[in-house]
């Protein structure tokens, strides 16, 4: 069972100088590497990985064709002024090819798992020579994935995997111990920009769990355009969380006074601390009506929109 730190207990500078300390004494004179995807955790990680170990981290960003729009050289940017160089390496079709034909969310997790570990990023590790592994997995992916909620993509040791013997190297996981509201306070301290600490979390198979059904090529672009109209439009919300959702059969609607059987997205948008529990935000319905006709005007394949107003639980944040 890990000890969790909560938040009014954690002491951000006395954590990143153990953290700091753990990864100096378990790298030693080696190198490590780290994927970074722009969320919260992972750029703690690489932040802290980069005080403990400078240019003998290697830190990559993986296209996976996933992400949001521009969201690779967005990150890169961030870092680059931070003193942290990303390199981005493009593995869009391996992963399409890898989720091709799978409609089932723990299959598709699987799918992005194994792509990620054994072949994109166990390739990228294995070329390099590193031994060590940074990675920003938190209690909240641990108690999901063991108590089966879903299957985070990101937890080996408690589901009895050896990633040294399974990928080849072992996994270093300095956060395992906060939640994201402890995670943010970390993020601060160490000098991430406040655009970064304090985004809004997007889940490690990113769109591909905000994708029910198939994940292709069409259906990532209409879920990235109807992203960026509900990240714009509830950007000052002050919720935890937000996304669209695209499902997975067509509905009927009608377009220039004919009928069109387009895609439905669903909208969700969240309150919580630390993700454990949440509720749907109360928004005004006029925001409601404005999300409805952005996406509609933006994305022309949607004909219908809805909103989520199930608590977690029963439901979950995200869809798959």
């Amino acid at each position: 069972m890990t000890n969790e730190i909560k938040i009014h207990d954690l002491n951000a500078e006395n954590f990143i100088t153990e953290r700091v300390n753990e990864i100096v004494s378990a790298v030693g004179q080696g190198t490590a590497i780290n994927a970074l995807s722009g969320g919260v955790d992972s750029s703690v990680v690489t932040l802290l990985g980069h005080r403990a170990l400078g240019h003998r981290l290697r830190t990559v960003f993986v296209q996976n064709g996933l992400m949001r729009e521009g969201e690779a050289e967005f990150v890169a940017d961030i870092f680059s002024k931070l003193g942290v160089k990303v390199e981005i390496v493009d593995a869009r079709k391996e992963f399409l090819d890898a989720l091709k034909g799978i409609t089932d969310p723990e299959e598709k997790r699987e799918a992005i798992t194994q792509t990620f570990y054994k072949k994109v990023f166990g390739r990228i590790v294995r070329e390099s020579g590193a031994k060590f592994l940074l990675q920003g997995t938190i209690l909240t992916d641990i108690d999901e994935t063991v108590a089966g909620i879903k299957r985070q993509h990101n937890v080996f040791a408690q589901l009895g995997i050896d990633p040294e013997e399974t990928f080849g190297y072992q996994i270093l996981e300095p956060l395992i111990r906060l939640r994201k509201d402890g995670v943010r306070v970390a993020g601060k301290a160490l000098g991430l920009p406040e655009e970064m600490f304090n985004r809004i979390p997007f889940p490690g198979p990113a769109l591909a769990a905000r994708i029910i059904g198939e994940v292709t090529a069409e259906k990532l672009d209409l879920v990235k355009k109807a992203t960026s109209v509900v990240e714009r439009i509830l950007a000052g919300t002050g919720a935890f969380q937000y996304m669209a959702i695209l499902h997975n059969d067509r509905v009927t609607g009608m377009r220039e006074g004919k009928r069109k059987f387009g895609h439905q997205i669903e909208i969700r948008c969240w309150d919580s601390v630390d993700a454990r529990t949440a509720s749907p935000t109360k928004l005004p319905f006029e925001t409601l009506e404005e999300l409805a006709s952005s996406i509609l005007e933006n994305v022309p394949e949607v004909v219908s929109v809805t909103y989520n107003i199930a608590s977690k639980p029963p439901s979950t944040l995200e869809a798959i």
